[in-house]
């Protein structure tokens, strides 16, 4: 496996664990189906939150929750949505983004709430 794969596990691992310390009910981790996917899922008492999360060896090229373009946004919502109705979910949907900056030693966790709108498609 490639190193940036290894990293982006890595990263996805501590993400879920800074979510799971704050407080939130990690339900699934790396969801797929068929060409959609989402890092993780988990939720509070009042929403049901979609994490994107982003792995970096430094913010020497801007922060990780920068690369996350309008397609990338389109894709986590469609997926969004079909995880909502495959599991007959009826609880709002909060979009949310990880940034974990790997210092060589251990990870820089930035929880960003809300990260962003579900687009009019």
């Amino acid at each position: 496996m490639a190193s940036h794969n290894e990293l982006g596990i890595k990263g996805e691992l501590a993400a879920a664990n800074f979510m799971r310390n704050g407080g939130y009910k990690v339900i699934k981790q790396n969801w797929t189906m068929h060409r959609h996917e989402i890092d993780i899922i988990a939720e509070d008492e009042e929403y049901i939150i979609f994490v994107e999360v982003k792995t970096r060896t430094s913010r020497q090229w801007g922060n990780p929750e920068d690369f996350i373009g309008r397609a990338k946004i389109r894709r986590i919502v469609e997926a969004a949505d079909l995880y909502l109705q495959i599991n007959d979910i009826d609880k709002p949907a909060r979009f949310d983004i990880i940034s974990a900056v790997w210092d060589g030693k251990s990870f820089e966790i930035e929880h960003i709430d809300d990260a962003f709108m579900s687009p009019v498609f």
